[in-house]
């Protein structure tokens, strides 16, 4: 009998830390989720802003060409 108690301690043991590690998995996973929603956030305001960026660069470019054809006397 004392060996079932023994394997019975083990196995409750087992099953305890296996429902630990469920638990921080499920909180990683909530984790990683936060996380690549944040990327994706940052990664399209980067993809605004480059876009802005080109924009404005466009503009500069045109606007100096237009000032390279004026004739200063």
């Amino acid at each position: 009998m004392e060996r079932f108690g023994e394997l019975e301690q083990k196995i409750r043991g087992f099953v305890e830390e296996y429902s630990a590690l469920k638990e921080r998995n499920l909180e990683l996973e909530k984790l990683l989720e936060g996380k690549s929603a944040e990327l994706e956030e940052a990664n399209n305001r980067t993809r605004i802003l480059n876009n802005e960026k080109d924009a404005v660069r466009t503009k500069v470019d045109m606007i100096l060409d237009m000032l390279h054809d004026v004739e200063v006397p």
